[in-house]
């Protein structure tokens, strides 16, 4: 599949990925894992819900775990330019045919919910209710000290077709991994803000998200993490790391939270912001596509994560086998 040019005048202006809605099936267990022990900060707590934030964030949530009778995704959140811009997804929206209507969400102002052509779940906002930054607040920090959310990474059942899409939305392509056929593509980074992605799609039984990453203040960082959650009774949540991506070049730990949710630890990746940015392109089967070092992730990172409420999952178009730890 050839690589086309990115879509610099897009039909509305996305900044960034703004938060993720989770559900969850325990919420004391969930506060325990995102805030105790991970470092989220807690901007509101109800009965039925927390809303989170990284240190840095002036944001309301970039995090929200809401009581369910089962794990899924609720939505992922999109911070949009202006109000006007909600106006102008609506317009998209319609015209693609796609589900769309305008939601109260607590916290923040005006909100469209939509679904992609596949039914992952999205949320637009422009205004958020404002909260302290914490940054320079070091009596606050704690666990993995984590800044803000990153991105999100889900699977889909056609990756060329996701990528066209979220390419007609103003994503533009970082890096991608092409089938072994080089006539399709596996998966794909695609960024709005500047980093290399605010959203990755990879070829899977989908949608379902992957997992949803947040920054972390260095290296040393994730590497405390790492001493703080093998010693606190965590051990067994974290799942892979830490490490040295190929792709982003990022340094990583990846982690199961206690409904399985997988969340990523992330930090040090490149700046990508120049519209005439060449995306980079790796094999499929290069050992160093998945971790610098050589380290091949394991087979639940291929093949869990976290349904998408109210999608329905399908099989992948193509079939490709990346390397997998044995």
């Amino acid at each position: 599949m050839p690589v086309r040019p990115p879509l610099l005048d897009p039909p509305f202006n996305i900044v960034r990925v703004a938060y993720v809605d989770m559900a969850v099936t325990d919420l004391a267990q969930s506060k325990a894992y995102w805030v105790d022990a991970l470092g989220l900060t807690i901007t509101e707590e109800t009965p039925e819900a927390l809303y989170l934030r990284g240190l840095e964030e002036r944001c309301h949530h970039s995090a929200v775990l809401r009581r369910a009778e089962a794990p899924a995704c609720n939505a992922i959140g999109f911070k949009v330019w202006s109000e006007e811009d909600l106006d102008r997804a609506t317009h998209f929206f319609k015209s693609q045919g796609l589900a769309h209507s305008f939601v109260e969400r607590h916290g923040q102002g005006r909100t469209l919910a939509a679904r992609d052509p596949f039914g992952v779940p999205l949320e637009f906002t422009f205004a958020m209710d404002e909260a302290d930054c914490l940054m320079q607040k070091f009596g606050a920090h704690r666990g993995g000290r984590l800044l803000r959310i990153d991105h999100v990474n889900f699977f889909s059942p056609d990756v060329d077709e996701s990528h066209d899409f979220y390419r007609s939305l103003g994503f533009r392509l970082t890096e991608y991994t092409a089938m072994e056929d080089d006539r399709h593509l596996w998966a794909v980074w695609m960024h709005r803000k500047g980093g290399v992605h605010d959203i990755a799609i990879t070829n899977g039984r989908g949608p379902r998200l992957h997992h949803a990453a947040f920054w972390a203040a260095s290296v040393n960082a994730i590497i405390d993490l790492c001493d703080q959650l093998s010693t606190t009774g965590w051990l067994k949540s974290m799942e892979r790391g830490p490490g040295r991506h190929g792709i982003s070049n990022a340094f990583f730990l990846y982690l199961r939270d206690p409904d399985g949710h997988r969340i990523e630890i992330f930090t040090s990746d490149y700046l990508t912001v120049d519209p005439d940015l060449k995306p980079k392109k790796w094999a499929l089967r290069d050992a160093q596509r998945q971790t610098l070092w050589g380290a091949p992730a394991p087979k639940s990172w291929f093949q869990e994560g976290s349904l998408f409420a109210g999608a329905n999952v399908r099989e992948p178009a193509r079939a490709a086998q990346p390397i997998v730890a044995p």
